[in-house]
């Protein structure tokens, strides 16, 4: 019989408690931070100490102290309290504090122990007081060892020694040597220089405490000196020396003797030290750093001089910790199951065990079994839950692995693991319905279809975990499923539908197909299935799933919910492979393939090489691209040089290379110029993309295969005879040396006369030559040539030689002022001359005393009159005629004078008034009186615009009246200018006149307005042309 409260136990675990160990959740305590050992210094300034100590766990652990096993009365002790879980002591006493520290943390759910921490006090005490110590008295060459005597302490100390007095330091070397773990000096040969007083140094590392021994007289002795004598190793490490793992280990070696010894060291077994195995101090000194099982072994240090050597030997022994192979961890159970746990951990030596609950010793008795790691609980009880501790420990340290142990107790329940309320399946499949309750201890099941009990048959199979399975289901199957599951707290059942449907079908598939790059195609994907079923599509490509918004620009799924086809658009090279249309239902999935092969135009060749080259030809190889789907047809050759605009196509032998070639020559090419070459694969897709470029390479050098052209002449200064020709384009000079041969001759001679220019990009040659008739013709042909020799010569062209220039000046000039800025000037035709005229210059200056400023008109022909134009107003200006021909001009005239006029007046007429009447428009201004440095006015211009025509009239009054005739039909801008004997003046403001009707009056200056009976608008507007 359960007592009452036993039952109000087990009811409160069983409602608080997750209902499965799988949603269980542990919050007992578990460390964040454990204590670490402390070495404090005996006079910290502080005087506190902080261990840290902190878990975790629901409700917030507690905490409670232990030193040396003893727990820690806090309410208490006035020196010690905890902040959170860690321990602060202040005011530190060395007799009171010292010891093994150990923090509890604890919780409803259990406690659990920290790993132990120790905290020690570091000291360095004085020497004892003595002003001097005795002498040590040595002979030169003898070997003496100074000792330190370090004082009391406790922590690391390190040693040096001053020599007479600070800061001079005795330094060590192969003859000196400070031992680290005696603190003496060791002098292995004395010397002369030796001789002064040695002070011992120590430091402690951790208090920084450093104090001064007194000072050792060093004295040589006088009678005589010390023979040489063999090695005495006076620093040597133990016999046995404990190296804990992944420390540093240093083992000492120093010999006094005569010569000084040599240091070596060796491992007995003959393995060679490891690269991290280091030495110091001329070898006096061995260090291993992160020290491994693997560095265990007998050690030899050897000292050797002429007169001997000795050897010292010692064994390094491995040691380490505990450390974790297998831990524990936290497990929920049902009551009455059995518990396994076990813990491993490595260490040298080999650990033991022990196991902890709730921070207490377990023994091994009835229920509970112990096996150095392994502890086993049988026929659990809700009693067992509670906070686990494997300790595995060793003289060298200890570990602790923690766990949580909870005991479930629960009725059966499905509200985590229900059946579905509606379950389909296709007919002919199999189903399975699971029956998985959360019971502890697990519950037993049984099945109901309807109300009937199930039983097993050839086609239902119960298995022992309550899963149902029913193959080959039939439209009789379809109806109602109900699991009851039952344990001794209770009684629990799940009920789910089961629909049977007709199987699904693919009536449309995708094809295997070929297509061209860039087009479009749909791949069908269609299916007729129960309409009770869900379906749903997705297609997959090579393997990978379509993702439809990250790809949206090439495919699309289109149609309707029984539908799945796929767009593909735009096709590219890549998308060539298997797709496959995958339909899911919910009762089963199908797919359906195809694959499409998406034929482009070929890839690029590769590896263009020039196998050959000569002055005209290039002989090329190359590696075929892909050819994406079609074969490859053919390949153009293409080239490019520095005086091409990109790449051209060239001529080959063969004319055609087909596809199956992967060499072809290269013709037509240009002597001495530098080729990159590139070569085009196309198939019947079309042109593919171009290889790489060839390296640049140069065809060889040849005589210049073409003649210079537009070969010409003449012009020139008197006996000379300039030929000029159009230069060959660097391409075709054919080689170094470029340069130009051009011959003449008079015309009726037979010999010709040749000059070379060796300039390549001169296209002109001046003769110069008394003897040379003015204007007399020569037969001119001009070559190239190179390094390698002349090449043709040009057509002959007639050149004449230069002529000279007109020998008499035109008469009778005279000059006429046509307005402020334009000047007339009139001449007399030249009489007959021996040499010839093409026409007239007329030069003029404003200065007579400032030839600089000269302006120049020259014309063509047989003119005897030109204006100048673009004058300063009211400028006095100088003029003179000269005839010219191609030698220049001949004598100039002698210089007459004219005055431009007057600038016309800077005002335009002002106040204009106008009226219309019928189609006839008046108009009235003010006159414009022109001041005493403007011309006088001589009447006025009246413009007139029409828009729809965009042609211009002008009429001329030298009234302040006038009077148009104008279309009604059409828009007008008019614009009144003053007339004077400088030109014309400043224009008035436009008129723009839209439209026009009987009965308007107004002003250029007036506003817009409407007047009565009247459809035309007036403004005063400018109007952009004028």
């Amino acid at each position: 019989m359960m007592l009452p409260w036993k039952q109000i136990v087990l009811l409160s675990i069983t409602g608080c408690l997750a209902a499965c160990t799988e949603d269980v959740i542990f919050q007992g305590p578990r460390w964040r931070t454990e204590p670490s050992d402390l070495i404090l210094p005996i006079n910290s300034p502080d005087h506190q100490a902080t261990i840290t100590c902190e878990a975790e766990g629901s409700p917030l652990p507690q905490y409670r102290w232990s030193l040396n096993g003893t727990l820690i009365d806090l309410g208490s002790d006035y020196r010690r309290h905890m902040s959170g879980g860690s321990l602060i002591i202040r005011n530190l006493d060395k007799d009171q504090d010292s010891g093994t520290y150990q923090c509890t943390a604890f919780n409803t759910w259990g406690t659990i122990l920290s790993r132990r921490a120790s905290i020690q006090f570091a000291y360095l005490d004085n020497f004892k007081t003595q002003s001097v110590r005795s002498a040590v008295n040595v002979r030169e060459g003898q070997g003496v060892v100074l000792l330190c005597g370090a004082p009391p302490h406790s922590g690391e100390l390190t040693f040096a020694w001053i020599f007479n007095e600070y800061p001079y330091s005795v330094q060590q070397d192969s003859r000196r040597f400070i031992s680290q773990e005696t603190g003496s000096l060791y002098i292995a040969k004395v010397e002369p220089s030796d001789v002064g007083n040695y002070t011992c140094v120590v430091n402690n590392t951790v208090t920084k405490q450093k104090v001064l021994s007194s000072p050792t007289p060093l004295v040589l002795r006088s009678d005589g000196v010390m023979g040489e004598y063999e090695p005495k190793i006076e620093v040597h490490f133990p016999d046995s020396v404990p190296a804990a793992k992944e420390s540093v280990v240093k083992l000492e070696c120093f010999a006094l003797g005569n010569p000084v010894p040599e240091i070596s060291w060796r491992r007995t077994s003959g393995v060679p030290f490891p690269s991290k195995v280091k030495m110091k101090n001329s070898n006096a000194v061995l260090e291993i750093p992160n020290f491994q099982q693997e560095d265990a072994g007998t050690y030899e240090c050897i000292a050797e001089n002429r007169r001997g050597k000795n050897a010292a030997r010692g064994r390094i022994s491995y040691h380490a910790k505990p450390q974790w192979l297998q831990t524990i961890t936290d497990t929920a159970a049902s009551i009455e199951e059995n518990l396994f746990w076990e813990c491993k951990a490595n260490g040298k030596p080999k650990p033991s065990y022990s196991w902890l609950k709730n921070g207490e010793q377990m023994m091994a008795e009835g229920r509970v079994q112990i096996e150095n790691g392994a502890l086993s609980i049988t026929a659990l009880n809700l009693s067992d839950s509670g906070m686990y501790q494997c300790v595995a420990e060793n003289k060298h340290g200890s570990v602790y692995s923690s766990a949580q142990l909870m005991v479930l107790a629960s009725a059966p329940s499905f509200s985590k693991s229900p059946l579905k309320a509606l379950l389909k399946a296709r007919s002919a499949s199999e189903v399975t319905l699971e029956c998985k309750p959360q019971a502890s201890p697990p519950a037993i099941s049984l099945w109901k279809k309807g109300n009937e009990i199930l039983q097993r048959t050839e086609r239902i199979t119960l298995f022992p975990n309550g899963t149902l399975k029913i193959a080959n289901v039939t439209k009789r199957d379809a109806a109602s499923y109900t699991c009851i599951a039952k344990n001794r707290f209770g009684t629990a059942s799940t009920t789910g539908r089961l629909l049977v449907t007709e199987p699904t079908r693919i009536t449309m598939r995708p094809t295997n197909m070929e297509i061209i790059v860039g087009e479009s195609i749909v791949l069908p994907c269609q299916i007729a299935c129960d309409p009770a079923l869900d379906v749903s599509f997705s297609w997959a490509f090579n393997g990978q799933l379509i993702d439809f918004q990250r790809d949206r620009d090439h495919f699309e799924r289109v149609g309707g919910s029984i539908s799945g086809d796929l767009m593909i658009r735009n096709i590219q090279l890549n998308h060539g492979g298997k797709y496959v249309c995958v339909i899911d239902t919910d009762v089963e999935s199908l797919s359906t393939s195809a694959i499409l092969v998406v034929k482009g135009p070929p890839g690029p060749p590769d590896k263009v090489a020039v196998e050959e080259i000569t002055d005209s030809t290039a002989q090329l190889s190359w590696t075929p691209g892909r050819d994406n789907g079609s074969p490859i047809t053919g390949y153009i050759i293409q080239a490019r040089t520095p005086f091409t605009v990109g790449w051209q196509a060239v001529d080959t032998v063969p004319e055609v290379v087909n596809g199956n070639m992967l060499t072809a020559t290269v013709v037509g090419l240009n002597a001495w110029v530098e080729y990159e070459f590139r070569v085009v694969a196309r198939n019947v897709v079309g042109l593919g993309e171009p290889s790489p470029a060839s390296a640049k390479t140069r065809t060889e050098d040849a005589i210049p295969d073409t003649a210079p052209t537009d070969v010409g002449g003449g012009g020139g200064t008197k006996s000379e005879l300039v030929i000029t020709w159009e230069p060959l384009p660097e391409e075709l000079q054919n080689g170094e040396g470029f340069g130009y041969i051009i011959a003449f001759r008079s015309v009726g001679t037979v010999a010709w006369t040749r000059a070379v220019i060796s300039t390549p990009g001169v296209s002109r040659y001046v003769l110069r030559n008394d003897t040379i008739p003015p204007f007399s013709p020569f037969d001119v042909k001009v070559a190239a040539t190179n390094n390698r020799g002349e090449g043709p010569f040009s057509s002959i062209a007639t050149v004449y030689s230069a002529e000279d220039v007109p020998s008499v000046a035109p008469k009778r000039v005279r000059a006429r002022s046509l307005s402020a800025a334009e000047i007339e000037v009139i001449w007399e035709t030249l009489p007959s001359l021996p040499e010839r005229v093409l026409g007239y210059e007329v030069v003029y200056w404003e200065d007579d005393t400032k030839p600089d400023t000269v302006g120049k008109v020259r014309i063509t022909g047989n003119y005897t009159q030109v204006n100048i134009t673009g004058l300063k107003a009211n400028t006095v200006y100088y003029l003179s005629v000269a005839a010219f021909n191609t030698a220049g001009p001949g004598p100039q005239s002698a210089p007459i004078n004219n005055t431009t006029r007057k600038p016309p007046p800077d005002r335009a007429p002002l106040n204009i008034q106008w009226s219309m009447i019928g189609s006839t428009l008046t108009l009235h201004w003010d006159p414009v009186v022109a001041m005493e440095t403007e011309s006088k006015v001589t009447g006025y211009l009246v413009i007139l615009k029409r828009h729809r025509y965009n042609d211009i009239h002008t009429i001329f009054t030298n009234k302040t009246t006038a009077e148009l005739s104008l279309s009604a039909s059409d828009n007008y801008l008019i614009q009144i200018k003053v007339l004077s004997e400088g030109g014309e003046g400043v224009g008035s403001e436009p008129i723009h006149i839209h439209k026009l009707s009987m009965g308007a009056r107004g002003s250029g200056a007036s506003s817009l307005r409407w007047l009565s009976c009247s459809t035309i608008l007036v403004s005063g507007l400018l109007f952009s042309v004028w």
